[in-house]
This record gives C-alpha cells, structure tokens and sequence, in this order.
C-alpha cells in the first residue's frame, strides 16, 4: 500500500476508535471528573496561571495540561467530548510521530505503518485515548522531544537548529503539563546515546539551543505562577517530586517490579510477540536505531521502577519504543514468511477471549452480574466474541490476517464502557446522576458533598465551585489549608448547625456517596425531608429552603 493509503487508514481508526466513543458514557472518577472541573474553571475564571479544583489551590500539577483541555471544551462545549478530545488529540498526534519515527529509523512505508497501528492498538494507549487525563499529552510531548532529537543528530544546516528548537519547546511543554520529568526522560536517553556514539561534542555545542527555548518557553508561565502563589514552587517540587519519588509516604507506592509485568499487559493483544521483539534488538543493539530505541524503553522504565509513587498509566512513554520495535520485528518475520509467533499470539488470545466469555456466563448464571441489563450483557458478550475471533483469524491465517488483533482491541475499547454492569457505571460515573436531577440540583443555593469525585462531577455539571465537602479532604486537604472566605467543609459535629443555617438562606442539593459505615452515618445525621434520589450507592438529595 502507498503511505497516503497508510494515513487514511491510520485516520480512519482514529475517527472510528478514538473519537466517535468520546461522548457515550459518564466521566470516570476520580480523574475524569478532576480534569473537567478544574479546566472548566480555569475557562470560567479567567485565571490560565495557578490550577484550582472546585475553587480551591490545586497544586499538584502544572497549568498547560489543564490548557488543552480548557480550549477542548471551548471549541467543543462543556459536554462529555469537549473533555476527552485532549486526550484523543494528543494519543493520535503520538501515532503520527510514531509513523514518523519509524520512516527516519528505516525508510520502509511497511514498518511505519505497522509500528503506528501496534501503538495505536495497545490496550493501554487505546484506552487512555478516550479517558480525560494528562498522561496522553505527556506522552505526546516526550515523544515529540525524542523525534525531535533523532532528526536533529541527522540533520544539517538551519534544520538541525529547527530541531534542536523543537526539542526544547516539547520539553518545556512537557515540563508545563506534568513538571521535571519532562526534561528528566529525553536527557537520560540523549546523553549516553551521544556518549555511546562518540557524539558528546555535538550534544554539548548544540544541546544548550534546547535548553534556551525551553526556558524561553515556560519562564513566563513559572515567574506568572510565582508572583501569584508564592508557595506554588515549595509544594510542587517538594510534594509532587521528592517526596513521591523517594518518600515512605508516597502516594501511589508499589514494589520495584510493578511495571514489568505491566509491560507484559500494556501491549496486549501483541503480547506474544515482546520475547522476539526484545531479542532482535538486542542482536541489532550495534546499529544505531535499535541501541536508540533499547536506551528509550530501558532508561525512563529504569527511572520509573526507581521511584517508589507508581500508576499504570506512567509507563505510556516507554510504549513509542516499544512499538516502533516490535514494528520492525514483526515486518521482518511477514517478510521471511516466519508465522510461528504471530499464530501462537493469536490462539493465545482466542484462548483468553474463550475463558473471560465463559467466566462472565458463568457469573451471569450464579450471581446475575446484568440484573435486567440484556444489552449490557449482549454488549459484553460481542465485544468477547469479537475478540475471540479477530484473533482467530490471526492464529488461523499468520500471514494474511497479522493485523486482525487489533480490530479486536479497537472493539473492546470502543464498547466496553457500554457494556459494564450498571452497579460499576451508576458508582464510577456519578455525572450521569447528576444530569438526571440537573434542575433541582442548579436551583439549590448551596451544595453538600462528602465525595470528591461526585462534588466534582456536580461543580462541573452545575458550572459551579462552590460545593461544601461533608467530612471529606482527601487531595484538596492543601487547598483547604488556606483561608476560606465562606466555610468549605463541615464535619459530623458541625454538619446539622450548617444544614440549619444554609436551609435559612435557601435550598440545598446534596450528593452523597452511601456504602459504608461512615457515609451511613453521616447521611443519618441530615433531616429526614428531603428529596431523596439514588442510584447505585450514590444518594441525591433535595432539601427545600425553611421558615426563617
């Protein structure tokens, strides 16, 4: 095929996989409804400068991930789509650069394609395409700083100083959307990379050009945020940095190990094919291209096992390499027509497919996981089913039908949020709660809340911040730490004397999260009139205002 049919088919998936599931679901807590809120605000206030969640400081984070998402939903509204087309955005600009990449590295419009479509269709990618985060815009940027890096070693003249530019402006916005990781990741490949190719010189002469321009870049924004928040730089290099990197106290704290194994399922369904991958690059390890690429995954993997705070979603970085070389593996074996592997990864996930279908009957069958829910439950059992033969076709036929797999993972993540039980949607995506008694809620003078996903969610629907949280702190324990003008949240001992106070001004919408001891408590101790709406373990309720 030319590469103009490669790129229609490459925009075609991300049409059809990436952007047309945007707005068929609610948003996930906690993440998606964080970014949503706080990006809305930043839109709604005017203040691009320092992030706040539901009016609170909210330093956790730099501003320019929040931009992207903010002019998101300018462009597009306020809505479910508005939210994720950041996220879709960023994830199908990486798979152009991974096309891209791939063409420098070997010039063969066959490996471009296929590295683009295995990124495109791990798992791990695909599903966070859709999910309204900062991790596809990092990834975006660190793999643009490295692309960068590439073509400017290889470059002469003034394009290797657009380059060397083009580095620094992905570094800066890297920093700017997640902080100093982004300039952490491109230096320890760069560098032995350059010393491994006797090329320190060229870096020390030109590598300050990036520098320059990433300071140039992101100086504004730092000295805006110092001016504004004095204690912005204190907390975030402190508390996001050292402390999550090397504190007994981080959050998010896992073994050195977690992300091995997690390698192994964030490039499903090509898992199979990761032992051959590995192995002919290191058997090519003296060829420029695959030591570039091994330093890529090993390094920042490496770096990333170091630390003790981990998630999942921070090793999306080391997947660019990782596509690109299994690309390139798997073009070699169609080109020696060496099918053993790629039937093994086909039956291998056939056979997967089979036991999750048969596990989900069977716990239909003997707990009714779908109460009442036949299209869930239908949903489920196609995307299974189609699964399982997607890769079929590729255990059957190797050669012809390499790349059906991923129509099968495109599936599943296009479906899956559809297909979910209503006890896991009704739980994890309370906006649709929200929407459902939207009038009553946007009547209420004040708003009570003692879970900070669903105050989330209500702030963003009702384009309010001011939401009281009812017992509650957790990553807003900072922000509350400041001075409030108006009381922010009341505790068992105070909640009746506010609900008091409050139903004298007005009346108050409630949402309230109710499946445990302390949630039954504390909805205990609100009045016993009002409106009361629930869904899963979710509870709206409406108080009308009373006589002074």
């Amino acid at each position: 095929m030319t590469r103009q049919r490669h790129l229609l088919i490459l925009l075609a998936v991300f049409l059809l996989a990436y952007l047309l599931p945007l707005g068929t679901h609610g948003l996930w807590i906690p993440d998606e409804t964080r970014y949503a809120q706080m990006s809305q605000e930043m839109l709604h206030s005017g203040n691009w400068v320092a992030p706040h969640f539901m009016g609170l400081r909210y330093f956790e984070k730099p501003a320019a991930g929040y931009w992207l998402i903010a002019v998101s939903q300018a462009l597009f509204g306020e809505n479910l789509f508005g939210v994720r087309f950041a996220s879709a955005l960023s994830s199908g600009l990486t798979v152009w650069l991974v096309y891209s990449l791939a063409a420098r590295l070997w010039n063969d419009p066959r490996k471009s394609f296929v590295s683009a479509l295995l990124f495109m269709s791990f798992m791990l990618v695909a599903g966070q395409a859709g999910y309204a985060n900062l991790d596809p815009q990092f990834t975006f940027w660190v793999s643009l700083s490295l692309f960068a890096f590439w073509c400017a070693i290889h470059s002469v003249g003034r394009q290797r100083l657009l380059y060397w530019a083009l580095l620094g402006v992905a570094c800066a916005m890297g920093f700017m959307t997640k902080g100093f990781l982004a300039w952490a990741l491109p230096v320890i490949v760069a560098l032995p990379y350059m010393a491994w190719q006797r090329r320190l010189r060229e870096l020390l002469t030109f590598g300050p050009i990036a520098v320059l321009v990433a300071l140039m870049v992101c100086l504004p924004w730092v000295l805006a945020v110092q001016l504004r928040e004095g204690d912005y730089w204190r907390f975030f290099f402190w508390h996001e940095h050292i402390r999550r990197f090397a504190g007994n106290d981080a959050q998010h704290a896992e073994p050195w190990w977690f992300y091995l194994p997690l390698l192994v399922a964030a490039s499903l369904p090509w898992a199979v094919l990761l032992p051959a991958t590995l192995r002919q690059a290191w058997q090519q390890r003296r060829e420029a291209h695959s030591g570039f690429l091994l330093l890529w995954l090993v390094l920042p993997l490496a770096l990333l096992s170091i630390s003790r705070g981990k998630l999942p979603t921070y090793i999306l970085p080391c997947l660019i390499p990782l596509a690109l070389m299994m690309g390139s593996t798997l073009v070699d074996r169609l080109h020696q027509s060496r099918s053993a592997t790629l039937r093994a990864n086909g039956l291998l996930n056939a056979v997967l497919g089979v036991i999750a279908l048969i596990a989900l009957l069977v716990l239909q069958h003997r707990q009714a996981l779908y109460a009442q829910q036949p299209l869930n439950l239908t949903l489920a059992i196609v995307i299974l089913s189609g699964w399982v033969l997607s890769n079929l076709l590729q255990g059957v036929r190797p050669l012809r039908f390499w790349a059906a797999p991923a129509i099968g993972a495109w599936l599943a993540i296009a479906l899956a949020p559809l297909a979910l039980p209503d006890n896991v949607v009704f739980n994890k995506t309370p906006d649709q709660f929200v929407v459902q008694h939207l009038d009553e809620l946007s009547a209420s003078t004040h708003l009570l809340s003692n879970d900070l996903g669903a105050a989330a969610a209500l702030s963003w629907r009702l384009k309010r911040n001011d939401v009281v949280f009812y017992d509650t702190r957790g990553e807003l324990e900072y922000g509350l730490g400041y001075p409030q003008t108006v009381p922010r949240e009341v505790d068992w001992q105070q909640v009746q004397a506010w609900m008091t106070q409050a139903r004298r001004e007005g009346s108050v919408g409630v949402v309230m999260r109710g499946d445990g001891k302390d949630q039954q408590y504390e909805l205990s101790l609100l009045p016993a009139d009002g409106k009361r709406y629930q869904q899963g373990s979710l509870v709206i309720l409406i108080f009308d205002r009373s006589a002074s």
